[in-house]
C-alpha cells in the first residue's frame, strides 16, 4: 500500500523474475529502470514500448542514485550486500528477492478488483504458495467486485452529503453487503443493481434516483480515463 506513482524504481536483474517485478511496479505507476548485462525478451518488449529504461551493465555502487524503491533479483551474495548497504546509506526502500533479512518492504501476491485490493503474504516463507492462495481467492472475489465497489463509492458519497452519521453509514453497508447487489452485477444486470442500491439508500434516509446513481457512475469512470 505504498504510493509510487511517478516515482523512480530500480530493478536489478534481467531474467523472468525481474520482468515480473518490473511489471508489478509499472502497474503501480512507477518509472522503472532495469540494470542488468542481459535482458529477457519480456524486458526488451517493455523497453521497445517505452515503458521501462534498460541499462545494460552490471550493478555498481552509485547506480541507485535517485531511486525511491529498489528491487533486486539476484543470487550473488556480494552484490546483495553491496545493494543492501547502498540503499541503507541512501535511506531507500529495498526488496531483495528471497532474502527477507535484506528487505525493508515486501511484495505480496496481489489480487485486484478495481478499487478492491487483496494482498497475500507468507512473510517470505513461500512466495509460490502465496501465489496459489491468491489464485484461489480469484474464484471467491469475481470481477464483478469492480462495479460493486464503484456503486459503494457512489452510495457512500451520497450518505456523507446527506449528513448520515458514521454508525448509520456502517449499518447501511452491512445491509449492502448482505443484499443481492453483487449477485446482480455478477449476472451482468447493472440496471437492477443500481435500482437495488437506490432502494437501499431510500430505506436508510437518502432519497436519490437510480438515474442519478447511473450518472455518478459514468462521471466516475470518465475521471479515471
Amino acid at each position: 500500500m505504498l504510493d509510487i506513482r511517478d516515482r523512480q524504481a530500480i530493478v536489478i536483474g534481467g531474467d523472468r523474475l525481474a520482468a515480473e517485478k518490473a511489471k508489478n511496479l509499472l502497474a503501480c505507476g512507477a518509472r522503472v529502470i532495469i540494470i542488468s548485462p542481459h535482458f529477457s525478451s519480456e524486458l526488451v518488449e517493455l523497453a521497445e514500448d517505452q515503458r521501462v529504461e534498460l541499462r545494460a551493465k552490471n550493478y555498481e555502487p552509485g547506480d541507485l542514485s535517485g531511486a525511491f524503491v529498489v528491487v533486486a533479483a539476484t543470487n550473488d551474495p556480494q552484490q546483495i550486500e553491496a545493494i543492501w548497504y547502498e540503499t541503507q546509506e541512501r535511506n531507500q526502500l529495498v526488496n531483495i528477492v528471497d532474502v527477507p533479512a535484506r528487505c525493508t518492504f515486501i511484495l505480496p501476491s496481489i489480487l485486484r478488483r478495481g478499487q478492491l485490493t487483496i494482498a497475500v503474504s507468507t512473510e517470505g516463507a513461500s512466495p509460490s504458495l502465496a501465489k496459489r492462495i491468491r489464485q484461489q481467492l480469484e474464484g471467491i472475489f469475481p470481477s464483478a467486485y469492480d462495479g460493486y465497489l464503484q456503486l459503494a463509492t457512489v452510495a457512500r458519497s451520497h450518505l456523507r452529503q446527506q449528513g448520515i452519521s458514521y454508525d448509520a453509514r456502517d449499518t447501511f453497508f452491512g445491509a449492502y453487503f448482505t443484499s443481492n447487489i453483487l449477485t446482480l452485477l455478477t449476472e451482468g444486470d447493472l440496471p437492477n443493481a443500481v435500482i437495488a442500491t437506490a432502494q437501499l439508500l431510500e430505506r436508510h434516509g437518502v432519497h436519490i434516483t437510480a438515474e442519478t446513481i447511473t450518472q455518478d457512475l459514468t462521471e466516475g469512470a470518465e475521471r479515471k480515463l
